[in-house]
């Protein structure tokens, strides 16, 4: 590419976006990531979770999402 086409090219957010999985409405009634299901799951399983546990909980949370189908 030339450098004309690449300065008309748009900039890209310096933090992708997460993946979304959307799951049926009677599931979820609002956006949860994976690590905040993964860290409800633990703690109701009696795990107590740390200062790694928080951080794996938003690096995954960016990755994925699970949310509500779009209304059409």
């Amino acid at each position: 590419m030339s450098e004309e086409q690449t300065n008309s090219l748009p900039d890209r957010e310096a933090e992708p976006q997460p993946h979304h999985i959307r799951l049926p409405g009677f599931i979820l009634d609002e956006d949860i990531g994976l690590g905040d299901v993964i860290k409800r799951t633990t703690t109701a399983l009696g795990i107590p979770p740390c200062d790694d546990c928080a951080r794996r909980a938003a690096a995954l949370n960016r990755w994925l999402v699970f949310s509500r189908p779009r209304s059409k």
